[in-house]
C-alpha cells in the first residue's frame, strides 16, 4: 500500500528532486506550486501526508497550515531554509506535526515521514525490524543496529547511511548517490566524507572490516549492500 504525498513548493528544480527522491522509496507523490492549489488538491485527493514550503507566493505556508487544520488532520511537515526557534515553534503551533531545515538529507526527511505517518496509524510504517542475517538486524521505529544481539553505538549519519544501503539493497550506488540522500545535495561531489563514513560503518558492523560481508565497494562506482530481508 503507497502512501501519497503531498508536496507543495514553488521551486520547481527542488520540488521536482524531492519528488524523485520520494517515488523512488515508493511513494506516490502529488505537487502543488502554492497553498492555494494545494488546499485544493488537499480536499480532491486527501493525501496521507503533507510536505509544505513555508516561502510561497499567493498563499505562504504558515497560512496554508492553518487553513488546512480548519479542514483536517493529515500529518503536516513544513520545509524552511529558516533556523530561527520561534519560526519552529510558530509552525508547530498552527499544527503541523513536524518542521525540517533546508538543506536536509533524503533520508532524513523520509524517516521524518514515516515516523509522522507511524503516529497516523498508516500501514505502510508497521515493518520496523529488518533482518540481514542471523548476526545484524536494524529497529528502524528505535533508530538502532544490533550485532550479536547487542546495540551498535552509531552516529546519526551512520544510522542514515546504513538505512540508504538498507533502502536500496543489492543496488550499486553512486558515489554522488549516496552522497545526495545521507548528506544533502549541496554534497554530491565530497567523495572524502562517504569514504571516511563508510570505513567507521563497517568498523561498527562488519565481523572483520578489511574483508566486508555487507557493504561492498564497487570499483569506479560506489558500494552496494548486500541483500537483506524484512520479517
Amino acid at each position: 500500500m503507497k502512501a501519497t504525498i503531498l508536496l507543495i513548493e514553488d521551486d520547481s528544480t527542488f520540488s521536482h528532486l524531492i519528488g524523485e527522491g520520494l517515488e523512488d522509496k515508493g511513494f506516490q507523490v502529488l505537487f502543488a506550486r502554492d497553498g492555494v492549489e494545494g488546499l485544493r488538491m488537499l480536499q480532491k485527493h486527501r493525501p496521507d501526508l503533507v510536505l509544505l514550503d513555508v516561502m510561497m507566493p499567493r498563499m505562504d505556508g504558515w497560512e496554508t497550515c492553518r487553513r488546512m487544520r480548519e479542514i483536517s488532520d493529515v500529518p503536516i511537515i513544513m520545509l524552511t531554509c529558516r533556523t530561527d526557534e520561534l519560526e519552529k515553534v510558530r509552525g508547530l503551533e498552527l499544527g503541523a506535526d513536524d518542521y525540517v531545515t533546508k538543506p536536509f538529507s533524503a533520508v532524513e526527511l523520509v524517516a521524518r515521514i514515516r515516523a509522522a505517518l507511524r503516529r497516523g496509524g498508516h500501514p505502510l510504517a508497521t515493518k520496523q525490524w529488518v533482518q540481514i542475517d542471523d548476526r545484524l538486524m536494524v529497529d528502524r521505529a528505535r533508530c538502532e543496529a544490533f550485532v550479536d544481539g547487542q546495540r551498535v553505538d552509531l552516529s546519526a549519519i551512520e544510522y542514515r547511511l546504513l538505512i540508504c544501503f538498507l533502502d536500496h539493497a543489492n543496488v550499486v550506488l553512486t558515489h554522488q548517490s549516496l552522497l545526495t540522500q545521507v548528506w544533502g545535495w549541496e554534497y554530491a561531489e565530497e567523495k572524502d566524507y562517504l569514504k571516511v563514513y563508510v570505513h567507521h560503518l563497517r568498523k561498527r558492523i562488519e565481523r572483520d572490516p578489511q574483508h566486508p560481508r555487507y557493504i561492498l565497494t564497487e570499483r569506479g562506482l560506489g558500494y552496494r549492500f548486500q541483500k537483506c530481508t524484512e520479517i
